[in-house]
């Protein structure tokens, strides 16, 4: 996958094609390539290390193990990349996901297909999507606030539909979506892949992605230029819901159970990877390929304590200094793409 998505929104004056507007895009291209390449050979250097400690890390066994524990963290995050692309963040994810884990756990013992099932849970997640984008676009609610406490009311929803306990699959058939199927690989590591793939072409070919790095650049500018910024806003949290209703479906396949606690550190995680993978808290610069690899390098690092044995409270003190990591790097790129 190529990082061309990796850059900055587009100047208003590019949709002109002129030479003047057509070079800063190249040149943060390069700049983008090169993000990603740094961000991959930290993730090598990782795999190093904990090879070097325990050769059972770089293993084939092994490096299916981390894409099958990202597989969720890596549906919500790309959700997630959108949300900060146009210069927002979505916390209820970390309410959606456990929603949709414990929504889906109940639509499958109440006899309903698994299609059906999970088609019912991506609704769910839209909708609570739509909210998120009305109370932003339309309300003017700061996205903080505005996601905070759909997180609130999403996580009780979950833990009132399960009333308080573990909804547990009465077929372990209904785990399909993580089961392996193709070269031996789990079905939701496909999904996130396939997903990840269909983003990428949507940011990188469509007048879509384009107007979403506008927005996220520049919202006054875009509306000037005719885009229609509200539509673009909700849109994004609408998908950003679905695909964290998605993750919980996943979630639920996983563990053969739907639990109202799961899944609730999915939004620091998905947002710790995507600005890890380049992009920004202030919007209009992120893609799909540094998101991936921000996904990966989460991976990693749990996997490779735990192999380690290292306690389960420094892997959580792990997590929030990647966090803080990936924030000073935002930082540091905001500040070098205002100077140039």
């Amino acid at each position: 996958m190529s990082s061309t998505t990796d850059t900055p929104a587009p100047d208003v004056s590019a949709t002109t094609g002129t030479s003047e507007a057509r070079r800063p895009r190249r040149l943060s291209m390069s700049d983008g390539a090169l993000q990603t390449l740094l961000l991959f050979g930290f993730l090598v250097v990782i795999a190093a290390y904990f090879t070097s400690q325990n050769s059972n890390f770089l293993t084939t066994r092994n490096g299916l193990n981390i894409l099958i524990n990202v597989g969720v963290i890596g549906i919500v995050s790309l959700g997630q990349l959108l949300a900060l692309i146009s210069g927002g963040f979505d916390l209820s994810v970390g309410g959606i996901v456990p929603l949709g884990a414990v929504s889906f756990a109940l639509l499958v013992n109440a006899g309903y297909s698994v299609p059906t099932a999970l088609l019912v849970v991506v609704l769910l997640g839209a909708a609570s999507g739509v909210v998120n984008g009305v109370l932003i676009a339309k309300a003017r609610i700061n996205p903080l606030i505005a996601t905070l406490g759909t997180l609130s009311v999403t996580g009780g929803l979950a833990l009132t539909l399960a009333d308080g306990v573990q909804v547990p699959f009465a077929d372990v058939s209904a785990g399909v979506l993580t089961r392996r199927s193709l070269f031996d690989i789990n079905n939701h590591v496909w999904i996130f892949l396939g997903l990840a793939l269909l983003m990428f072409a949507v940011l990188r070919y469509t007048s879509y992605g384009r107007q979403l790095y506008a927005v996220g650049g520049n919202k006054q500018a875009a509306r000037l230029a005719g885009i229609r910024v509200d539509l673009v806003t909700v849109s994004v949290y609408v998908i950003s819901g679905a695909l964290a209703a998605l993750a919980g479906a996943v979630l639920a396949s996983q563990l053969l159970t739907g639990s109202g606690t799961a899944g609730t550190n999915s939004g620091l995680q998905s947002i710790t990877a995507v600005i890890l993978g380049g992009a920004s808290l202030s919007g209009g610069v992120g893609g799909v390929p540094g998101t991936v690899i921000g996904v990966l390098i989460l991976g990693a690092l749990s996997n490779g304590m735990a192999i380690l044995t290292v306690p389960s409270f420094y892997q959580t003190m792990a997590t929030g200094a990647v966090l803080l990591l990936a924030v000073g790097l935002s930082q540091y790129r905001s500040a070098r793409r205002s100077a140039s």
